[in-house]
């Protein structure tokens, strides 16, 4: 174990170096959670493409909330042939 450790040691301690990396991955885990809960209630997609259509909106709208922008507006604005406001050219 502490080979492992010494071995990769600067990337498992990037956090004490690195004001924008993470202490944990929680962000990940909890930006997962509406899928898996999704998957518990219904049980599973019906199809491959339902899969990915769901899977994009919720990544769009977990970029936006982590943007501090709001998801109904921009969804609004997407939805209605707008451009977002954060979008780089």
């Amino acid at each position: 174990m502490f080979d492992r450790l010494n071995k990769y040691q600067d990337a498992v301690l990037a956090f004490a170096f690195h004001a924008e990396v993470p202490f944990s991955n929680n962000q990940a885990e909890r930006d997962i959670r509406p899928t898996k809960t999704k998957m518990k209630v219904s049980g599973c997609f019906r199809t491959q493409y339902g899969a990915e259509i769901y899977a994009r909106i919720q990544s769009f709208i977990s970029t936006v909330r982590k943007l501090q922008f709001n998801p109904f507006n921009e969804l609004y604005t997407v939805l209605s042939g707008g451009i977002p406001e954060y979008r780089v050219a």
